[in-house]
């Protein structure tokens, strides 16, 4: 049997002490989680989680380190992913443009608030991601090498 885990994005955008965030539906469940989502064929990963901030949150960011590489199986889906979680700096907003199916809404929370929502996030890496941003984990984007197979 094959076994392939979900390539997934994430990022990691603050402002002021505040970070972005979505409220999601999950199945029956409303929960928070990072501007993630998957990688689409031919895309690269930093393109990737600027295209997904974009469609969930209506902000335009530029991608500035790679914060790190994250692997979780939900206990709720059982399905396993690959999260790469890049720190963004935002741009511009664009509040006309709706958000993704499933999105309810944006969210900025600051570190404390996210934590006392703890059991609404919808994942652990929610806030381990926002954890090692604060501890400085950073890496340069030539990090990532990706190869276009040309």
């Amino acid at each position: 049997m094959d076994w392939y885990p979900h390539a997934t994005v994430a990022t990691i955008v603050e402002r002021d002490g505040h970070f972005l965030l979505v409220e999601e539906s999950e199945g029956e469940r409303l929960v928070i989680n990072q501007p993630a989502g998957h990688l689409d064929q031919g895309e690269t990963l930093a393109a990737a989680a600027v295209r997904e901030t974009l469609e969930e949150t209506g902000w335009e960011v530029t991608v500035k380190a790679l914060l790190g590489l994250y692997t979780y199986t939900s206990a709720y889906n059982g399905i396993s992913y690959l999260r790469t979680c890049f720190i963004a700096e935002p741009l511009r907003h664009h509040p006309e443009r709706p958000l993704d199916t499933g999105i309810l809404r944006t969210l900025w929370l600051t570190v404390d608030e996210l934590r006392a929502r703890r059991d609404r996030l919808r994942s652990p890496l929610v806030l381990r991601n926002v954890e090692d941003y604060l501890r400085g984990k950073r890496y340069p984007l030539d990090f990532i090498h990706e190869h276009s197979g040309q």
